[in-house]
């Protein structure tokens, strides 16, 4: 699969066949910053479709992992201010804010001061979306244009391109981004001109996926207690009325007991918090999330922070007095 907006264009005829570096500059690259699981993934794949991505980190033993993939590594944020696409993937409201409206107790500039004007700042975060609108207003006043574009899939999923992106923003704005977008994942819907809709559906189809852990995880412990095999239980269900990839691939891991690092709990409580506000910020009560949002509370009290949300099926098991077998590789 390949990129072919203009910049990817740009950036090829820039890096030619002469053997002299091949480096293209800031204005035919785009800049990447929120290298984590997710993020990584998603810019090594722009690097192998052939765009030149510089990637802000601030840890310095990240640089060489980067540079491996095939990525331009920088731990100066003013390297990327040249760029006419800069794409973050962060884990919350707080450290996108700092991105774009910088540390000014250090003197470090964000994107909103930094980018030239006609710059898109393509956010891909899963974030409120008071934030989003917040965020969209600012780069607005600057000249800039800000992208809403949050995924529905999992560090695998981004290797894959396997990904389901949800975007929002000015139409302009989001067809300059299409070309990037369509080449990360499998399908792109884009559903209006405001950047915060993008953000409500990508927190509430996380909902939805948590109250499907939780139901699998406490039908699962009642199987178990009644002294029954759970696989078979699952492959009935997932073969008539529960077939979608939540229960597929999620009640395989509960099932197997295996809640390997993923999407991690406090980042999938960090969801839930957001998504609740935003039910009662609309009058509209959520109370089978309100039951996550314990067990998940729960399950980091416990000391299960560090794996997959899946791990809600851990608990279940728990508080049904089930003996764990817990895998987590």
């Amino acid at each position: 699969m390949t990129v072919k907006p203009a910049f990817r264009d740009a950036t090829l005829e820039q890096s030619g066949d002469s053997g002299s570096d091949s480096r293209p500059s800031a204005e035919t690259a785009i800049g990447f910053i929120g290298l984590g699981h997710m993020g990584t993934a998603i810019a090594a794949n722009l690097a192998a479709s052939g765009v030149q991505v510089v990637a802000y980190v601030r840890r310095l033993e990240q640089m060489g992992e980067l540079a491996a993939l095939c990525l331009k590594p920088t731990t100066n944020i003013a390297d990327l201010f040249d760029c006419e696409v800069v794409i973050s993937m962060l884990p919350d409201d707080d450290a996108v804010r700092e991105i774009v409206f910088g540390r000014k107790e250090i003197g470090v500039d964000g994107l909103a001061m930094g980018l030239k004007p006609g710059a898109i700042h393509l956010s891909m975060s899963t974030i409120s979306t008071a934030t989003a609108s917040q965020l969209a207003s600012e780069h607005a006043i600057r000249g800039q244009h800000y992208v809403a574009a949050p995924v529905f899939g999992n560090p695998d999923a981004a290797k894959a391109r396997q990904l389901f992106i949800v975007a929002a923003g000015a139409p302009a704005d989001v067809e300059r981004c299409r070309p990037l977008l369509d080449s990360l994942g499998q399908q792109t819907f884009v559903i209006g001109a405001d950047p915060g809709q993008a953000n409500l559906i990508k927190l509430l189809g996380n909902m939805m996926t948590a109250t499907t852990l939780e139901m699998l995880g406490e039908v699962v412990a009642v199987v178990r207690k009644r002294g029954l095999d759970p696989k078979p239980f699952l492959d009935i269900l997932t073969s008539t009325m529960f077939g979608g990839r939540a229960h597929k691939i999620y009640g395989d891991k509960i099932v197997r007991q295996a809640y390997a690092p993923g999407f991690l709990m406090p980042i999938a409580l960090k969801d839930v918090r957001l998504a609740l506000a935003e039910a009662e910020s609309a009058g509209a009560p959520m109370p089978s999330v309100g039951v996550v949002r314990d067990r998940m509370i729960t399950g980091i009290a416990r000391g299960y922070a560090d794996l997959d949300w899946s791990a809600l099926g851990l608990i279940a098991a728990e508080e049904a007095g089930l003996h764990s077998q817990l895998k987590t590789t």
